[in-house]
């Protein structure tokens, strides 16, 4: 069997295909799409990093490919979907950057510290700015770490190697699990009230995407400074550059940004804010583990059938996965459901299931729920084959409970969730041939189909309600797909998931919690 290595890998992971096994590898770095498809028809597998786009065309061309590995973390460069379609296992390496991109972070929060950059960039222009730059120190100063995932766990342990107070936020970790992590657990408002040093370690989703805005700026202390290794657009850039010129911000230093590269970026001109060309995974050593690793995931998937770090396969046998495949995708879609609705750190999740599902292997389904409710909120990078093991590290009990009682269903999969804030369920079954849907969401029952942007609206049983949304929404050229409604007793408390055409702005969600008897809105995206 054959690879094809199609961007530039470090000789530690070339060097595994030139073993005596029976894969081998083709190093053709820097092809062209066209180039691409024209060479991928005779290989097994493929290797790239992010220069190499893997579309459905690419992969039309490649009859016989098993596997794509991505060197590192993000894969948004491969169209998954294809990829499952076909068959088609795609794997990255989460956590094998850690270290790396950690120390990018810190190396930034020492630089806008002493003002490094610039300081050199006086010295080298002919100049002695010796009381320009005066610095500050960090010692017994506050680090407010958002996300403390693998990367951000690193930065906390290097961060109190220098006598730094470290504080986190991260809502997937209770307060057990962010002890064994070194960080002291904090609301996102109180982190930024209290940090000196806020530095930022979550993925880009739905929820995190303009997380720092300009209501955050408000909250935090005047002379913060802030450093941003994740992934643009976590930090709202208009609202940082206004957050600088108003004071509020003293420093920022920035190794990613909403465009790449960040051309005419009005943030560059700015004499507090320094940059890097995302360098946080760009160190040899950092490099050559994900070169390694990569190569290492896709020879043994060849050779053996071994899947690891996979991002769209569970561990199930070719055989099974045919027959529970819809299963598949109702339990991740439950999972995802219950993460964005779910208040509180979660402490426990049991899974029951009931009916014809019953009868096969449920390990698989529990871990394509615990992906959904995971990867959301961790910048590791969730997958089938870590969920369970980064579940149990962050504290978070796991249980299965087979059942009688499929409610007149066919099949039924109910999903538990116990929060410091209360407790949490979703029932989700088939419809004809495989199509789910989410039956119950705590005790409203429903009929709805887990796809696309969904809102979720608690409200008070009262005349007008729906109307009065129907216009918020139709204001805004707000298209309604669907609705399905649902209440326990008339006058009571009634639920709406209303399936709208696209994602609706912040603005328009407050507007809706605004209106008489509207008790909550949650937009969910699926």
């Amino acid at each position: 069997m054959k690879v094809l290595i199609a961007d530039g890998l470090e000789k530690e992971g070339i060097e595994l295909f030139a073993g005596t096994g029976g894969v081998t590898a083709d190093v053709h770095a820097s092809l062209s799409a066209d180039e691409l498809k024209g060479k991928i028809a005779g290989y097994d597998g493929l290797i790239v990093r992010s220069a190499s786009r893997v579309t459905a065309s690419v992969m039309e061309s490649a009859p016989r490919l098993k596997v794509i590995g991505r060197a590192g973390i993000g894969y948004d460069n491969i169209d998954v979907d294809a990829a499952s379609r076909r068959g088609i296992v795609v794997m990255n390496t989460p956590g094998a950057n850690a270290i790396t991109t950690a120390e990018h972070a810190i190396s930034l929060l020492l630089a806008i510290s002493r003002h490094i950059p610039q300081a050199a960039a006086s010295l080298k222009a002919g100049k002695w700015e010796k009381k320009k730059f005066m610095g500050v120190e960090v010692f017994d100063q506050t680090l407010g770490i958002i996300g403390l995932g693998n990367i951000g766990q690193v930065v906390a342990d290097r961060a109190r190697g220098l006598k730094m107070r470290v504080i986190a936020f991260d809502p997937f970790l209770t307060e057990e699990a962010m002890a064994k992590r070194g960080g002291d657990r904090v609301a996102f408002e109180e982190l930024l009230a209290r940090s000196d040093y806020i530095t930022v370690h979550t993925p880009l989703t739905d929820s995190t995407r303009n997380l720092i805005d300009a209501r955050a700026f408000k909250l935090m202390k005047k002379g913060v400074r802030l450093i941003n290794c994740a992934r643009g657009g976590i930090i709202n850039e208009r609202d940082l550059y206004d957050a600088i010129k108003q004071g509020i911000v003293a420093g920022a230093a920035l190794d990613v940004f909403e465009q790449e590269p960040p051309e005419g970026n009005p943030l560059l001109g700015l004499d507090e804010v320094i940059a890097t060309p995302h360098l946080g995974a760009s160190t040899a050593q950092g490099q050559a583990r994900v070169a390694e690793a990569i190569a290492r995931q896709v020879r043994d998937y060849l050779e053996k059938g071994i899947i690891t770090n996979a991002v769209n396969v569970p561990s199930v046998s070719p055989e099974m996965l045919d027959q529970v495949r819809p299963y598949l995708t109702l339990a991740e879609k439950m999972g995802s459901f219950q993460a964005q609705t779910a208040e509180g750190s979660i402490r426990q999740v049991t899974v029951e299931y009931s009916g014809e599902v019953a009868e096969y292997d449920q390990a698989p389904l529990t871990i394509c729920i615990l992906k959904g409710l995971l990867e959301r909120a961790l910048a590791e990078g969730v997958n089938y084959v870590n969920a369970a093991p980064i579940a149990k590290e962050r504290g978070i009990g796991v249980s299965e409970v087979k059942t009688r009682d499929s409610e007149g269903f066919t099949s039924l999969i109910t999903l538990r969730t116990i929060t410091e804030e209360g407790e949490h369920s979703i029932a989700g079954t088939l419809f004809g041939r495989g199509d789910p849907r989410i039956v119950r969401v705590d005790n409203f029952l429903t009929e709805a189909e887990p796809e696309g942007t969904i809102l979720l609206m608690h409200n008070n049983d009262k005349p007008g309600v729906i109307g009065a949304i129907g216009k918020a929404l139709g204001s805004r050229g707000i298209n309604i797909a669907k609705m399905h409604l649902s209440r326990q007793r008339a006058g009571g408390v009634a639920i709406s998931l209303i399936h709208v055409d696209e994602p609706v702005e912040d603005a328009v969600l407050r507007r809706l919690a605004k209106l008489d008897n509207v008790i909550s809105v949650k937009q969910i995206t699926l």
